[in-house]
């Protein structure tokens, strides 16, 4: 009987408005080679951002720390899988350095996944804002975190250093979250964003709280409006929508494109139920145009 290994599907074509346009030289090889220099990671590198163009040549970054290998195996996700190193005890400083030689405003960090790490890696986290902020005194500074298996505690610890913005994403619907999002819970995922918010909210300070979802893994345009609810409900701020885009063949297929003008809709959905800002468009992601998304809600929430 001889072995069989069957086909995946072959990547379905991309619509023309998902065309991006790759730029490189200038400031994109500057931005490349200071994160090298410093033995940094960049989400945009790792996770194989399709804006990693526009965004190293306009200066702009997001940092990934606790190395470039994660704990856990997400079916969307091109983030290493493989041995983890001990946390990097320069990282930090090299980070702030980084932001200041940048000259970023608006600094986002985010992290793999450290289920290994006694604080799932929150130490390290309060540590890179302490010194962004030392180094950077103006700079606004934004956390896109893990879930930090629903340890409060790890939670409290970032939220103490106190950065501008607390990112959690939530990533798809809740009936999808087994295949798409190994490891993780929805409603532990919701708690972690309204502690954040009820913690903002209780030391009165003009914090915001963010997340976002991917779209296209194939969940409905009901559960899409649950998901929103949901989110406001915890205090959420911010909302992110973009469309998912397979790494690979060994990751999970795009069920279907979403277009422009569906985008749109979903925007107008997610502001009529009250968040200050949403960002929606199919090469959106998390910390795209980051900056601009915290002071269109700060302006929103004043006026």
């Amino acid at each position: 009987m001889s072995s069989f290994t069957p086909r995946l599907a072959p990547l379905p074509k991309k619509p023309e408005w998902l065309r991006i346009k790759i730029r490189t030289g200038g400031a994109f090889n500057d931005v490349h080679e200071l994160v090298r220099d410093l033995k940094l990671h960049t989400v945009c590198q790792e996770a194989r951002c399709p804006n990693i163009f526009e965004c190293f040549s306009n200066r702009t970054a997001t940092f990934m720390i606790l190395g470039d290998n994660c704990t856990r195996r997400c079916g969307f996700c091109a983030v290493g899988k493989g041995p983890m190193s001990a946390p990097d005890p320069e990282e930090p400083r090299h980070v702030a350095e980084a932001v200041r030689s940048m000259g970023l405003k608006h600094a986002v960090v985010t992290s793999v996944n450290r289920d290994d790490l006694p604080d799932q890696g929150s130490g390290q986290f309060a540590r890179t804002i302490e010194e962004i902020r030392r180094l950077n005194p103006e700079t606004r500074i934004e956390v896109l975190i893990p879930d930090f298996q629903g340890d409060a505690a790890c939670l409290d610890r970032v939220l103490a250093a106190r950065p501008e913005i607390l990112n959690h994403n939530l990533e798809t619907v809740p009936r999808l979250y087994r295949r798409v999002r190994a490891g993780a819970d929805y409603r532990q995922s919701l708690e972690l964003l309204a502690r954040a918010a009820a913690w903002r909210d209780k030391q009165d300070v003009g914090r915001m709280t963010k997340s976002g979802v991917m779209v296209g893994l194939g969940e409905s345009s009901d559960e899409l409006l649950a998901v929103m609810d949901g989110l406001r409900e915890s205090g959420v701020d911010i909302m992110t929508i973009g469309q998912y885009l397979r790494p690979s063949l060994q990751h999970l297929p795009v069920e279907r494109f979403y277009t422009p003008d569906e985008f749109a809709r979903l925007k107008e959905e997610g502001l009529a139920r009250g968040f200050s800002h949403v960002e929606s468009g199919p090469l959106v992601r998390s910390s795209y145009h980051a900056h601009e998304q915290s002071e269109r809600s700060a302006h929103a929430g004043s006026v």
